[in-house]
């Protein structure tokens, strides 16, 4: 399989520099099928990986020697660089490689493409239509009545001076990516060509030369919406000075005072009505509107491609001794399921969930993915507490009987030994109806209230979820339930209904 900077170029000749499938074979060496099939590739998603156990290539401990070979080449004359065969026989005659030659030919192309990839163009002092700039700004907002920091994404049209703003939860490759996405539906084309900064999201290494080591999910992402890319010289941002200029003016505009929503993909899709009644005005040094100047933009974008693009990374990690899984270098942690601990699994990325995958790519458990500096940690109870439930002998030699809340430990501790196995699935059930939090709120009130049979606990419950709108609280004491003095005298009822005589 060729690198996805190779096939960069292939699709570059064929769709920009208008070469033929014969020539573009017989430039880059290779067969005419092999050319078809990527200037015919429809779908750029990202395949999800298997979740058997990692497989280390015996080419591992000699990678970095073979980058370091081929960047020296660079110092080198043309003709007196290293080729795969003579990297093959290098590494077996002075490192004790004892692999195919195939395996070394494969990762020399992929290590070769990336350190001599040619520099991108120089960029235009004109604005053409159907060009855009992008570019990510911060921003204060309330979600669920937490005021948070976060990013968005500003998409602007230089030519016009339109501009489209997505609230991201960060400047990760999944937020860039769906952020995009959602805007170019919204326009209903893509872009020609958009300049963008040198984030890690995109690039991996700005080169000697000025060119660009590329990411290849960023470069997946773009040959599937077929767009060109411009990266800025490094300190240059005056080279998309339109974006930066609407970074200030949507925020401004549009975000102040800071916003207050539940829902951020409600809220995405009122930014961009708003958006487009903000282009009713006039432009800065042109008589038209910026919705008038804005149709030869629309016209000159390229259609959107047929198959939609899943904008999800896709992580094969093992889970720890809790069945946990983490991210960023283990700073954010998720769980997964009893029965995954130490096991391979698969995660599922995107901007705002972590979920976790089973053979069948279905979900196990879906999180809100977590953001920020601070170390933080989700938990889904709910598959922990349904297999505990069957083996509730062991609960307290689990692992994940040290990471249940305390007031949960109580309560347990309060059931009859052979009650235990009940309790877990009445709790797993309360949990699935309304939360795990809400279960243990009940908890907390039966205990304070002296009470913990499962009766009880559901009807605290029911009272803190399916009542809470039109019940008061009422207030349990322990004296009152168990007062002995508190005598039932059934004749006082009797005088309460009519027709009827006291005895």
């Amino acid at each position: 399989m060729l690198t996805m900077a190779q096939q960069h170029r292939i699709r570059s000749a064929y769709f920009q520099e208008g070469k033929s499938i014969t020539e573009i074979a017989e430039e880059h060496k290779i067969d005419r099928k092999t050319v078809r099939k990527y200037i015919s590739k429809e779908d750029w998603s990202e395949p999800v990986n298997g979740t058997g156990p990692g497989r280390r290539s015996i080419l591992d401990p000699f990678v970095e020697t073979i980058r370091k070979w081929l960047n020296e080449d660079k110092k080198r004359r043309r003709k007196q660089r290293h080729t795969a065969k003579r990297v093959y026989t290098r590494l077996v005659e002075e490192e004790g490689y004892t692999g195919s030659y195939r395996t070394v030919a494969n990762h020399y192309r992929q290590v070769r493409a990336a350190v001599f990839q040619e520099p991108d163009p120089a960029i235009p002092l004109t604005h053409n239509p159907g060009e855009a700039q992008g570019d990510f700004g911060e921003a204060d907002y309330y979600l669920h009545g937490t005021r948070v920091s976060r990013a968005y994404l500003v998409l602007s049209f230089p030519a016009s001076n339109a501009a489209f703003l997505q609230l991201t939860p960060g400047q990760n490759q999944e937020c860039l990516f769906e952020a995009l996405i959602a805007i170019f539906i919204t326009l209903g084309g893509v872009p020609m060509r958009i300049w963008l900064d040198n984030a890690s999201t995109m690039v991996k290494k700005i080169l000697k030369n000025g060119g660009r080591e590329v990411t290849d999910r960023f470069r997946q992402f773009q040959e599937h919406f077929g767009f060109e890319v411009n990266f800025c010289n490094p300190g240059k941002g005056n080279e998309k000075g339109n974006v930066e200029n609407k970074v200030g003016y949507l925020r401004r505009n549009l975000l102040v005072p800071e916003p207050v929503f539940k829902s951020l993909d409600r809220f995405n899709t009122k930014l961009l009505d708003r958006c487009r009644v903000d282009m009713d005005r006039e432009h800065y040094r042109n008589e038209h509107t910026i919705t008038e100047l804005f149709t030869a933009d629309q016209t000159a974008l390229m259609p959107l491609p047929r198959l939609p693009f899943d904008p999800a990374s896709y992580q094969t990690v093992t889970a720890d001794a809790y069945g946990m899984v983490s991210l960023e270098g283990g700073k954010h942690r998720y769980s997964s399921a009893p029965k995954y601990a130490r096991s391979r699994v698969t995660m599922q990325i995107t901007a705002q969930t972590v979920a976790i995958l089973d053979e069948s790519r279905r979900a196990v458990v879906t999180h809100q993915r977590l953001y920020g500096d601070k170390h933080g940690e989700r938990m889904e109870w709910l598959p922990y507490l349904t297999q505990l439930s069957q083996r509730p002998t062991a609960l307290k030699y689990t692992p994940v009987y040290e990471m249940m809340p305390e007031i949960l430990q109580q309560w347990l501790s309060s059931q009859a030994r052979d009650q235990v196995g009940t309790a877990l699935r009445l709790v797993a059930s309360l949990s699935e109806t309304a939360g795990f939090g809400s279960a243990c709120v009940a908890i907390t009130d039966s205990i304070a209230a002296g009470i913990t049979d499962a009766d009880s606990l559901v009807a605290l419950h029911d009272r803190n979820t399916r009542y809470a709108a039109v019940m008061p609280a009422p207030v349990i004491t322990k004296s009152i339930i168990a007062d002995p003095n508190v005598s039932f005298k059934p004749a006082r009822y009797d005088q309460m209904i009519p027709g009827r005589v006291a005895r």
